[in-house]
């Protein structure tokens, strides 16, 4: 398919995007009847993230009465956990071939996997938690099992007797023996970090109790510990869908008259007023939110400087154009999205048409880069030709896409970095896989008339779904600058 700049500037959608009230306060849910029991709640609880999702997009107020409590978000992680497990483990684990994987974190020095498969009541790992999964094949459900001293949730069966065997070493050999394995995977990776959760000490102690003939069967987890960290199921794109229009909601807002004073407000104003918000709902913030701003000052564009909050003060002024970087945490899945507002001039009633035409300029870069999704191509490819569509379409894209989901910049395929445009190795060799979410982060350089034709950047991050035949936005994407009025 061939793009063209002219054909981007017409007919891009509205973004759809409903505010949150005013008044948030977590402390307003109500507490469920004694008799419904913990999982018809959190179906119940499922299905209310579906129908909040629904009716913002039909328009209505997303009211924060709507979000769960933290006992019912736990809930709702252990039921999807259990899904997860259930549904996603299987299928990851035969696809990498590998029927047995160990995953093991001393208190306080977790694994990064090992996070992903603890109930929601535990913050962290306890003395030396040793989970193993096991795929006995044939259809036959994952055997999930811990060789911990405390029993690991409801989902891991309890595998170790301190009092029958002193040693937890020897009742983790004694556990892997009995199902004589062909694969044992662990979390040892030189390139990809989510993968190397294991410890210089763990590995030296666990190979001192397999045999021989076991330390020949052991392998990287990579495939299996990407795959099983990057695979969505059902339950959590729904709450993902509700999560991305939360943080568009909260974008909205902040980019508004209602947090914005120009002349008084300052960039940092803004991004503390983000992290306010995100606590006033219960949800955390995975990095600290950075608000920066171009004008017409001949300002040499910086991306370091872009994101993050190193310029202290900086207030905001009429004919500023300002960029927002933000990203929430719920119930263990994470949002990365960055959009752009205008702060009008006393004389000005609508966005210069340069910076409107420069947005649909980001908004092309999006649509060549999302159309060339597709199951197997690999991250390093679909960046060499999306560079090359955008460039004969006459952008000057910059391309640095990245998985998203239990993580921030989530496991799978590296897609750029801004630094690294001819493609990053090993990890951008990895592929695209279907029921996987990524940040479309990027940006497109632009030189605006009215200011003596100054370059700046349009950075746009949207975050969305791969089903393995399309992909498309969680919750729609900016195709309007945020508008601030003037004093």
């Amino acid at each position: 398919m061939r793009y063209s700049l002219q054909s981007s500037l017409h007919g891009t959608e509205k973004s759809t995007m409903t505010l949150l009230p005013r008044s948030l306060n977590p402390r307003s849910s109500k507490r469920l009847p004694r008799w419904i029991s913990p999982r018809y709640m959190v179906l119940a609880i499922l299905c209310l993230v579906a129908s909040v999702h629904g009716s913002a997009l039909a328009g209505e107020n997303t009211s924060v009465h709507e979000l769960p409590s933290l006992r019912a978000r736990a809930e709702i992680i252990d039921t999807v956990l259990e899904e997860r497990i259930n549904n996603v483990l299987p299928m990851i684990m035969e696809r990498s071939d590998v029927d047995l994987w160990v995953v093991m974190s001393r208190e306080y020095n977790e694994d990064p996997v090992l996070k992903t498969l603890l109930p929601a009541d535990w913050m962290s790992a306890r003395r030396h938690t040793m989970l193993v999964m096991h795929n006995p094949g044939e259809g036959a459900p994952i055997e999930a099992l811990a060789v911990s001293r405390y029993g690991v949730g409801d989902l891991f069966t309890q595998a170790w007797n301190k009092e029958e065997q002193p040693d937890q070493w020897a009742a983790l050999a004694k556990v892997i023996a009995e199902r004589s394995p062909e694969v044992i995977a662990i979390n040892k990776d030189a390139h990809f970090a989510l993968a190397d959760g294991m410890s210089a000490s763990e590995y030296e102690q666990f190979i001192a109790v397999l045999t021989a003939e076991q330390r020949e069967k052991l392998v990287s987890s990579r495939a299996l510990a990407i795959g099983w960290l990057e695979t969505r199921s059902e339950s959590e794109l729904k709450i993902f869908r509700q999560l991305v229009g939360i943080g568009h909601e909260l974008i909205a807002r902040a980019f508004s008259n209602e947090v914005v004073t120009p002349g008084v407000t300052t960039t940092d104003d803004i991004a503390w007023w983000l992290r306010e918000q995100s606590a006033a709902l219960n949800m955390g913030n995975w990095f600290h939110p950075s608000v920066s701003l171009q004008r017409f000052d001949n300002t040499e564009f910086d991306q370091i400087t872009a994101f993050s909050n190193s310029v202290d003060e900086n207030v905001i002024y009429p004919g500023d154009l300002l960029h927002v970087d933000f990203g929430l945490s719920y119930l263990r899945l994470h949002t990365d999205q960055q959009q752009h507002a205008y702060v009008l001039k006393p004389n000005e009633t609508n966005v210069p048409e340069s910076l409107v035409n420069a947005l649909a300029q980001g908004n092309l870069l999006q649509d060549i880069l999302m159309d060339g999704f597709e199951t197997g191509i690999t991250g390093n490819a679909l960046l060499a030709q999306s560079l090359e569509q955008a460039s004969e379409a006459g952008l000057k894209p910059t391309i640095y896409t990245h998985p998203l989901g239990l993580h921030g910049h989530a496991a799978g395929p590296t897609i750029g970095m801004w630094d690294a445009q001819e493609g990053v190795p090993v990890v951008g060799d990895y592929p695209v896989y279907p029921n996987t979410a990524y940040s479309i982060e990027l940006n497109v350089a632009v030189n605006i008339p009215e200011w003596d034709n100054q370059e700046i950047r349009i950075m746009l991050e949207e975050d969305a779904f791969f089903d393995g035949e399309s992909i498309e936005f969680l919750s729609g994407r900016q195709t309007q600058l945020h508008v601030i009025e003037a004093n």
